[in-house]
């Protein structure tokens, strides 16, 4: 089941949403755990039995971890974390990345062995690397034990960010799973940042998917460089909105409920550096092996090789995090190459370079980097590239390359308009004239000026739900690219 559904939101959602708001305090949080296990079991029944084993295990780690704390039993405690984190690992690591092991072995070594053939689990890696940090925090004193298991296992199932991130730590929302209050604003706020979300996800992503879709399943052999430019920004705006999208759905939802989601995404595209696309690409991601990863190995304190070092097992974690296959390990390392470099020399010219040339070198290894993403294996990726700058001898555009791009240039403008903040912008002036009129009182026309800034937002979203409902009910067109994360 996904957000960008009529199940989700004309059957599952309003269900659990009476339930939640009729429900006294005490039960709330069972009718989030029991819904949020019913939708997870909507597309993965088996599986369910491995989250409550992953839940099960980060609960009474959690308890035991907190007792040798308590007794000042600090080499218990450590054996603890160290045991729980290899179990999460491995039991991420079987699912994930036993037939990777397995196949790489046989061609190695000239065997046969059988491959396991399992289905990924779906949001494994997001909820494992939340109950981790649960207890690696609990260790370092970051937060405290929960000892209510129908509360941890809230926050390791909770529907709105099981599946698809971000990825919350438990200190996060460590209050709000016992003691959050629902209020009209958030749940306004959280309606607005839903059905936005829905929108980017559905009108935008979508869209632009299918002409990706459509361009990548041509011979690449054959393929003109223009046309392989325009399916791989294509391909960068789908990933974009259909990732940025579920996330604002998946914090719009936790407002509703009442929890306070962190951002996981801050206009990557208007970066000038891909330091800067990193801290604002997936935040959670990025942040959870910071913490948990980068500086533990020592971060930047211990001169620039160490540096350079943490960095690449960083990276080389990110691109395995990311899928069980070489052309993620590639993404990896080429980040993980391009930070070394800007951290050694290059981020100093770029601070002084002209802000259009930061846009472009950075944008530039951005959409190289997601030909290298966008395919199930590196030869395939390699491919793409090559033929994205000619390297099969094929023409530069022919007559279909100019049908594509002046057929899809209209959505191509939306797209990059929509990836900007200037849309926020106009808002917000909007929305600030709006507001002080309400102040000054003096002047009608300013008065009016805020009513027509609160209907017409109204209207923007009502029209946004309407459209997006409409195209979910007629289109069959409706994938998730961090699913199979």
């Amino acid at each position: 089941m996904v957000f960008s559904s009529v199940l989700f939101l004309f059957y599952f959602f309003p269900t659990v949403l009476i339930l939640y708001y009729i429900s006294p305090r005490k039960l709330k949080n069972l009718i989030l755990f029991i819904s949020s296990l019913l939708f997870y079991a909507w597309g993965e029944p088996v599986y369910i039995v491995l989250m409550l084993i992953t839940i099960t295990l980060g609960y009474f780690s959690g308890l035991a971890l907190n007792k040798y704390l308590l007794d000042d039993k600090k080499r218990s405690a450590k054996a603890v974390v160290i045991l729980t984190v290899i179990i999460d690992l491995g039991i991420l690591g079987f699912f994930k990345y036993g037939d990777f092991v397995i196949n790489n072995i046989n061609a190695i070594f000239n065997l046969n062995l059988p491959p396991l053939n399992l289905p990924l689990p779906i949001g494994i890696s997001f909820y494992t690397f939340q109950t981790m940090s649960y207890t690696i925090d609990l260790y370092r004193g970051d937060t405290k034990v929960q000892r209510n298991f129908i509360s941890f296992g809230t926050y390791v199932a909770l529907f709105p960010q099981l599946i698809a991130g971000p990825i919350v730590r438990f200190k996060t929302v460590a209050e709000e799973l016992d003691t959050r209050k629902e209020n009209l604003d958030d749940f306004s706020s959280g309606i607005q940042r839903f059905v936005i979300g829905l929108g980017k996800k559905v009108l935008l992503a979508n869209n632009i998917g299918m002409l990706w879709d459509s361009i990548s399943a041509m011979n690449v052999n054959s393929l003109p460089v223009v046309t392989a430019w325009i399916g791989i920004l294509a391909y960068t705006f789908q990933i974009y909105f259909d990732f940025s999208g579920y996330s604002d759905m998946a914090i719009g939802l936790g407002r509703m409920f009442g929890f306070h989601f962190l951002e996981n995404f801050n206009y990557p595209y208007i970066s000038k550096s891909i330091t800067e696309f990193w801290r604002r690409w997936h935040i959670s991601l990025s942040t959870w092996f910071k913490e948990y990863v980068y500086i533990p190995l020592g971060g930047n304190r211990k001169g620039i090789l160490m540096q350079f070092r943490n960095i690449a097992i960083v990276w080389l974690l990110t691109g395995l995090w990311h899928g069980a296959s070489w052309n993620f390990i590639a993404w990896g390392v080429y980040f993980g190459i391009i930070l070394m470099i800007e951290k050694l020399f290059l981020l100093k010219y770029l601070q002084k370079a002209p802000s259009i040339v930061c846009h472009i070198y950075t944008m530039f290894l951005v959409i190289i980097s997601w030909a290298l993403f966008a395919f199930d294996n590196f030869t395939q990726a390699f491919n793409y590239i090559k033929a994205m700058f000619g390297g099969y001898g094929n023409t530069l555009l022919n007559n279909e390359s100019l049908y594509l791009l002046l057929t899809n240039l209209i959505m191509f403008v939306i797209l990059i308009l929509a990836s900007t903040p200037i849309p926020k912008i106009l808002a917000d002036r909007f929305a600030n004239f709006g507001n002080k009129s309400k102040v000054e009182k003096t002047s009608t026309v300013a008065s009016d000026g805020g009513v027509l800034f609160f209907t017409c937002k109204q209207i923007y979203l009502v029209v946004i739900l309407i459209v997006t409902i409409a195209y979910m009910v007629d289109a069959s067109y409706n994938p998730f690219l961090y699913f199979k994360f």
